[in-house]
């Protein structure tokens, strides 16, 4: 793994190209070789086909340290967790994926789900998927095929070589701008049956990193994208408001009681936050460590801190915009980039407002509210 000058070199070259990601609506591959050199996508490879796995909280440290420079980027590493998904995959199809070494950069468009006509050797892929964020940069691409007997219901993921699919970059939001999420498109690929796994399926590989909760620590890698924003955001609060000054001759920021406050607030909101969703992975992160099974209420934990922080963060960055006076209003302000990226986590569907219902369900002894919880 990478020593803290790699990382500190990488995080310069980002900030002098994070406009360039944004403006081109994703991170090239040449950067994602950057992000490769410091680990990051080996950190959920299995150690038998050279990986060097890392427990999720070093793992999600690293992603919110990048997420502090540019969210966008933080997001796309972010995924470097998901081949925690591709454990489930036959042995000798992961020694295949691995054949060229470790570092493979996955990317997923899952959804909407489609339909996959069965063939003798696998299944016939043909669709349209959305989301694909990375896929710009991407080693295999993943596309989600509806449940089946054989699935008990749960998705399918089919596994496709760049050159199969058809990337439509159609991505175009306020938030979350090079994050490259745009569109795949695969038509009348036959995938064989090897090459697909059920997404949270049982892994074939007996290391401890397949033990932690795989859709929980999928929830943890967006929501510390939020994080790293929220950090930014509350540095750049904290510098400026000592040296702006309204046009109307009214105090600095600083000078105002009502700025010192919420800024204030917003620390030990953030922090609060922050520190309850580390300390709970790490709890967890011992029990599998243990040999002890991660259990539902560890799940539901760990999907209730995920959905609060990226609350939280994204409430934090819409205050400090309001406290700030005109300034965040202009196109560009370094605010108004950070509200838009810090919006996009709360709004993903591991992080909406079904997760605190499903969470408070288990917490209270019933079974979770929402579908693919665990």
């Amino acid at each position: 793994m990478a020593h803290e000058n790699e990382l500190a070199g990488v995080l310069a070259e980002l900030a002098e190209r994070r406009l360039e990601f944004r403006e081109q609506r994703y991170v090239p591959k040449d950067f994602i070789a950057r992000l490769k050199q410091l680990g990051l996508y080996r950190a959920a490879t299995p150690a038998k086909f050279g990986g060097e796995p890392l427990p999720p909280a070093e793992f999600l440290d690293r992603i919110e340290r990048i997420s502090a420079v540019d969210g966008s980027t933080g997001w796309v590493a972010s995924f470097g967790s998901s081949l925690i998904y591709l454990a489930a995959l036959p042995l000798e199809t992961q020694a295949e994926l691995y054949r060229d070494g470790p570092d493979v950069a996955f990317a997923g468009g899952l959804f909407p789900m489609q339909a996959a006509a069965p063939t003798e050797r696998g299944y016939l892929v043909d669709g349209h998927w959305k989301f694909a964020s990375g896929c710009m940069g991407a080693d295999v691409l993943g596309v989600g095929l509806a449940g089946d007997a054989d699935t008990a219901g749960k998705p399918r993921t089919a596994l496709l070589r760049p050159d199969q699919c058809e990337i439509i970059q159609d991505w175009d939001v306020v938030g979350m701008r090079g994050t490259g999420s745009f569109d795949v498109v695969v038509r009348g690929v036959e995938v064989p049956r090897e090459w697909t796994f059920i997404r949270g399926g049982e892994p074939t590989v007996d290391e401890p990193l397949y033990h932690y909760p795989a859709l929980a620590y999928a929830s943890q890698v967006l929501s510390v994208v939020s994080a790293g924003v929220a950090r930014a955001a509350l540095d750049y609060a904290k510098e400026v408001g000592g040296g702006y000054a309204g046009v109307t001759g009214a105090p600095k920021l600083a000078e105002r009681p009502y700025y010192r406050i919420e800024v204030a607030r917003a620390e030990a909101e953030f922090r609060s936050a922050r520190a309850w969703f580390y300390d709970l992975s790490d709890e967890v992160w011992q029990e599998v460590l243990a040999g002890r099974p991660a259990t539902d209420a560890h799940n539901a934990e760990l999907r209730l801190a995920a959905a609060h922080l990226a609350k939280v963060c994204s409430d934090v960055v819409g205050r400090l915009v309001e406290i700030s006076g005109t300034a965040p209003i202009h196109v560009g302000h370094p605010l108004q980039d950070l509200a838009g990226d810090a919006l996009v986590p709360k709004q993903h569907a591991f992080l909406g407002p079904s997760v605190f219902d499903a969470a408070g369900a288990v917490l209270m002894g019933l079974p979770p509210t929402t579908p693919g919880f665990r």
